[in-house]
């Protein structure tokens, strides 16, 4: 992630928290990330991991994707590739690219998943925004709550109630998929 893109995303998060009108110490309490670590994401001393920033904005409310769309903001309704935002998880190499325009009423973002790899996020991250997930090349395993899904190049899921889901690749080459968000029907 570039130095931009850490310190951006890191006054976005504190301006959720503030908006939501939140202290560290709830935030801690209702994602089960550490104060300090939050205050370290917050200073952009600390590049969160996917699943972290997942647990930060489900406990806040928003959905990661919007998250992004927060920090990206800027209004534009064509965003070329080579100006769309790429953030890479430390932990894993999971590269995420925000496709489309930020602020449109569906979210895509492209994933790259490295062979082997893994990210989970808990249930709240799925509670608001409906999500499908495309699979563009590779192999992917989601697992939905007790279900385990195998998808292949084409493939396309709809993901059911909120859940906890875990995105794993079992191939031996990376896998790319877009994840399609859109606003859940009440």
């Amino acid at each position: 992630m570039s130095d931009d893109l850490t310190a951006e995303l890191a006054a976005t998060l504190r301006a959720v928290r503030a908006e939501r009108e939140m202290t560290v110490q709830t935030l801690a309490e209702r994602s089960g990330v550490s104060r300090a670590m939050i205050a370290k994401i917050e200073r952009g001393a600390a590049q969160p991991t996917a699943a972290l920033l997942g647990r930060l904005a489900a406990a806040l409310g928003i959905t990661l994707s919007e998250l992004f769309t927060r920090t990206e903001k800027d209004g534009r309704r064509l965003t070329r590739r080579a100006d769309q935002p790429v953030w890479v998880d430390p932990e894993t190499g999971y590269r995420r690219r925000s496709v489309s325009p930020p602020g449109g009423p569906a979210q895509i973002v492209e994933v790259e998943l490295p062979a082997g790899a893994s990210v989970a996020y808990p249930a709240d991250a799925y509670a608001l925004a409906r999500h499908q997930i495309y699979l563009l090349d590779g192999r992917l395993r989601f697992r939905e709550g007790d279900v385990v899904h195998e998808l292949a190049a084409g493939d396309c899921l709809e993901l059911g109630p909120p859940t906890p889901g875990e995105y794993h690749n079992p191939g031996d080459r990376p896998c790319r998929y877009l994840v399609i968000l859109s606003a859940r029907r009440g």
